[in-house]
């Protein structure tokens, strides 16, 4: 469940910084984000280390309503399930048959995994934000301003104004790229999507 943890783990510690992010930046990746109400799609995530050995190789389906709603399903034999349901977060390991429930709280609606579905309104005071565009393509870059986190870098791509691809650097240089394909945007996803019933038997951990 390492790879999914890592997605859910707060990036940021809350501080008062002054803002350095490029306004127009800003202003044009809350449009974008904002656009989408809902999300699916489907996305294949690669982990490499610093020298750019493969560590970790997965396939999935994802799928997000705004606010804070979301759904992460990565294909077996590494099966893992990452639900919101805007209160909580429930990670699932059908290998261990352990489900470990976290609250949803500001800080992991800024996390990686859950930047898509959150507010999108304070980012900015969380990051540093710069953009480059070519050829439909554009490359966003979030640097958190806090020291005391697990990454060091984000990138969100969006091609066309649809996300495309994100990318995790860490401080040991280890990437994590996951690439999203399929994907339809502002269209009904049951509610039931972001709802996890506990399995019978399920080794619950709160946290």
């Amino acid at each position: 469940m390492r790879l999914i943890r890592m997605l859910l783990l707060p990036v940021l510690a809350f501080s008062t910084f002054s803002a350095h992010a490029d306004d127009k930046d800003v202003a044009r990746l809350t449009q974008l984000l904002e656009k989408s109400q809902t999300l699916t799609a489907r996305f294949s995530q690669l982990t490499l280390d610093g020298s750019g050995t493969q560590l970790q190789e997965t396939t999935g389906e994802m799928a997000l309503q705004r606010p804070g709603l979301f759904y992460w399903h990565t294909d077996a034999p590494q099966e893992q399930l990452m639900v919101s349901d805007g209160k909580k977060v429930s990670l699932w390991d059908p290998d261990l048959e352990q489900v470990t429930i976290k609250n949803l709280d500001q800080r992991l609606t800024q996390t990686p995994a859950l930047l898509l579905s959150g507010d999108v309104s304070k980012i900015s005071e969380s990051f540093d934000i710069s953009a480059k565009e070519a050829g439909g393509v554009i490359d966003f870059v979030l640097k958190p301003k806090s020291k005391d986190t697990l990454f060091d870098s984000l990138r969100l791509s969006f091609r066309n104004g649809a996300v495309n691809d994100m990318q995790l650097v860490d401080s040991v240089g280890q990437r994590t790229n996951i690439l999203f394909t399929g994907v339809k945007a502002n269209e009904p996803i049951a509610a039931s999507k972001f709802k996890f019933d506990i399995p019978p038997g399920a080794d619950v951990i709160q946290e």
